[in-house]
């Protein structure tokens, strides 16, 4: 079933959202060379309890962490690893939820370690791009497929990057996953009709390579599932909380409110 949340709900994730926002960018400028994944993981759960939030996915299905921390050519899923160390020109995804009383948000952010590399500057452009391109299709009356076409246009015929398919955005609030599911490919025009009141994720993850098959990898220790790309070349992944609203998409999650100034919710 897909919930509409009220302008009360939608502020209340707004909050959250903002919490959410605050430990990516707490986060940004600590990232360094030989920085330990686990410390990302210590930051990020510390940030969150500091402003009178949880780590939504702590205890999920199991999951003992408050991020998923995905490394290279991981593109979705893996854990944060004590004793890994970061390397220059790593390129790491940070993946989160946060509850603040009862209201939820989720995002995720790729940052490169150290220097970057021509590569890699092109792979977190065109994925934060194609993520922006969505958000604007995010529009009541559109549909679902005008928000998936907009990610593999732009993605595999522009760029002719690799589109991840298996792994999708969601509806959120008041649980971490609802429906709606968000696919990042698709035929505009098509699918569910999009109306106000639903709050989803868009998360496009992009592989450098062209391919966009993943593979699946298992912790030994734990046997955690987690994704790699099919051709083992590099990945990123951007994602926003979004509310769809009569006033356009609003970004729940935002790291930037001058460049995110249209798509802000007031309250």
């Amino acid at each position: 079933m897909i919930t509409l949340k009220s302008n009360r709900e939608i502020s209340g994730m707004a909050h959250s959202g903002k919490i959410l926002a605050g430990a990516h960018l707490a986060l940004r400028d600590k990232i360094y060379v030989g920085m330990d994944t686990w410390e990302i993981e210590e930051i990020v759960n510390q940030y969150i309890l500091e402003h009178d939030a949880k780590p939504s996915e702590k205890g999920f299905e199991g999951y003992k962490y408050a991020t998923c921390i995905s490394i290279n050519d991981e593109v979705a899923h893996a854990t944060p690893r004590k004793g890994l160390k970061l390397k220059n020109h790593d390129v790491v995804t940070v993946d989160f939820c946060v509850n603040w009383h009862g209201y939820e948000s989720d995002s995720a952010w790729t940052y490169v370690v150290g220097e970057s590399t021509p590569e890699i500057d092109h792979l977190m452009d065109v994925t934060h791009t194609a993520l922006y391109l969505a958000i604007d299709q995010a529009q009541v009356g559109n549909r679902l497929g005008d928000i998936g076409f907009a990610i593999q246009d732009y993605v595999e015929n522009e760029n002719h990057m690799g589109d991840v398919r298996d792994l999708i955005g969601h509806g959120i609030g008041p649980t971490m996953h609802e429906k709606p599911d968000v696919f990042h490919y698709g035929v505009a025009h098509k699918g569910l009709r999009l109306k106000a009141g639903m709050v989803i994720t868009i998360e496009p993850m992009v592989n450098a390579g062209g391919d966009w098959e993943i593979n699946t990898e298992v912790v030994p220790e734990t046997g955690w599932e987690y994704y790699v790309s099919g051709d083992g070349s590099l990945s990123a992944q951007y994602e926003h909380t979004i509310a769809i609203t009569n006033d356009g998409p609003k970004i729940l999650t935002s790291q930037d409110p001058v460049g995110d100034a249209k798509y802000l919710w007031q309250d």
